[in-house]
């Protein structure tokens, strides 16, 4: 097998030892995607959430990359696991069979780059087609830090955002500026529609699982038994 099958293999074992596992301590766990064109800073995002650093050296993601962290959301404990996908489109086929039952995802355009931006249609339509008409989105433009060199405005990404329904940020990965926020505004909408019922964690591909802690809540009030009362075994 080549390195690229091998690759594929480990990450789809992890992604298997995912779904049988429950996070101790975890309220609930979210699927993400990271999706965007190729070299719009998608890897660094991801590795300034997870390390708080810059990095460096980053070549083009192969396929996909995995990383996860937990956060605190709305008095809520959330495990992310997040899916960091190829922009190239050689490796389009390969990225999109990762987009099914993910509850969130960051789509990310280069402010310095008109190409990657022209191209958010394409992703997003994707995204809703392939992962949930459901799936919350916030659109990055990613390297803020980079302003002098612009090709797309605040106000033409703002009013693309609203017309598609989507949160927005600018971002830069090698300040840090806004990226946790992107990924928290993202987990909190997420937690408001569990709240108000519009998304169900047992639905099956919803890309939200109940933690072990918030299984035990569930579980407590039928283990709770009044004293001096017993169970009809009729």
């Amino acid at each position: 097998a080549s390195a690229y099958e091998c690759h594929i293999k480990r990450v789809k074992l992890s992604l298997c030892l995912l779904n049988d596992c429950i996070v101790p301590l975890v309220d609930f766990l979210f699927k993400f995607l990271v999706i965007g064109n190729a070299g719009t800073g998608k890897s660094c995002l991801l590795h300034q959430f997870i390390e708080k650093r810059f990095k460096d050296e980053s070549n083009h993601t192969i396929g996909v990359e995995f990383g996860s962290k937990i956060i605190s959301v709305v008095n809520k404990t959330v495990k992310l696991q997040i899916w960091d996908t190829a922009g190239q489109e050689r490796f389009r086929s390969v990225t999109r069979s990762y987009y099914r039952g993910a509850a969130g995802a960051l789509l990310v355009y280069d402010i310095t780059s008109r190409e990657t931006y022209n191209a958010l249609t394409t992703w997003l339509s994707d995204a809703r087609m392939l992962a949930s008409q459901n799936i919350v989105i916030i659109l990055c433009g990613n390297k803020k830090d980079l302003d002098a060199d612009r090709e797309v405005t605040f106000l033409e990404a703002s009013r693309f955002a609203q017309e598609n329904e989507l949160m927005f940020l600018e971002t830069s990965a090698l300040t840090g500026e806004n990226v946790e926020e992107a990924f928290v505004q993202c987990a909190r909408k997420i937690l408001n529609k569990i709240e108000s019922g519009e998304l169900d964690p047992e639905r099956m591909g919803s890309g939200i699982q109940y933690g072990d802690a918030a299984l035990r809540q569930l579980r407590s009030p039928r283990r709770a038994q009044p004293q001096g009362t017993q169970e009809c075994g009729c």
